[in-house]
């Protein structure tokens, strides 16, 4: 619990660990038990097939929002099921009470198909910066985190994203065409080029997990929910890397950004996709 004198960085001192537990409580409890184990009628469809909603969405999601709340009083949650419901609830990033943004299953598809390539992402923010985040892969047992301004770590080790090969093709994870409409996938034409080598994306946390561990070399995006991007942009900054949206700002949570956007290893790879993406180059 915060308390009136503290700031931020203080409460992340003392808490950024209750956080972590959260996360693993939340996967242990709702999470984990059906992941491969699914009956039919925890399984939903929200916007269309490939838009899916379980059980362990809506109680993680729940759980987390009720601990994070207390652990943070005066705090609100912006997580994807709650904005599902109530799309006003979104407005929330636009001020500057300080907000957890919460996807309880990143990746729902590979997890309602018994694929470990799923994550739980929760980011702290205020008045639409990002300052904390927490990627948590329980299939896999993997945790990254990022406090700005202090690194970001998987498993307690440092991540540095470094800068991809000279010669080498470039590895970008693009928007899945299953996700985009046929602007958005026109958007993306100009990775389509000789030196690099896109391919459609899995969970965007995990996207930005591997670009901080210079596993691939970006990512690009054709849409802007802030708990798909937050905990993921976070660790790509404190990891040494970059983003930016087309007209060469960063990505913004509050939203308005103009896209596709890409996040880097570092500044010059995102400045490249980001050329790639306008056509310059």
């Amino acid at each position: 619990m915060i308390e009136d004198t503290e700031t931020i960085d203080e409460f992340l001192d003392r808490h950024a660990g209750d956080v972590e537990e959260a996360v693993r409580k939340a996967a242990a409890a709702e999470v984990m038990p059906r992941f491969r184990r699914l009956a039919a009628h925890e399984v939903d469809q929200k916007a269309g097939p490939h838009d899916l909603v379980t059980d362990a969405d809506r109680l993680a999601e729940q759980y987390l929002t009720e601990v994070l709340g207390a652990l943070l009083p005066g705090s609100v949650v912006v997580g994807e099921e709650a904005v599902h419901a109530n799309p006003a609830s979104y407005e929330a990033l636009q001020g500057d009470t300080p907000v957890w943004i919460v996807d309880p299953v990143d990746g729902t598809r590979q997890f309602v198909h018994g694929d470990p390539g799923f994550c739980m992402l929760v980011a702290l923010a205020r008045s639409g910066v990002l300052l904390a985040s927490w990627t948590y892969a329980p299939a896999r047992d993997q945790l990254a985190t990022a406090i700005r301004g202090r690194g970001a770590f998987l498993d307690g080790e440092r991540l540095r994203a470094g800068a991809p090969d000279p010669g080498r093709d470039l590895r970008v994870a693009t928007s899945h065409p299953d996700y985009t409409t046929e602007e958005q996938k026109r958007g993306l034409l100009g990775l389509w080029t000789d030196g690099v080598a896109p391919r459609p994306c899995g969970s965007a946390g995990l996207e930005y997990l591997a670009v901080a561990r210079g596993e691939s070399d970006a990512v690009a995006f054709s849409w802007e929910a802030a708990w798909d991007h937050a905990a993921g942009l976070l660790l790509v900054e404190e990891a040494g890397g970059a983003h930016l949206t087309l007209t060469g700002e960063p990505f913004s949570i509050k939203g308005g950004n103009t896209l596709p956007f890409t996040a880097a290893r570092d500044a010059a790879t995102a400045r490249r996709v980001r050329g790639l993406l306008a056509g310059e180059a």
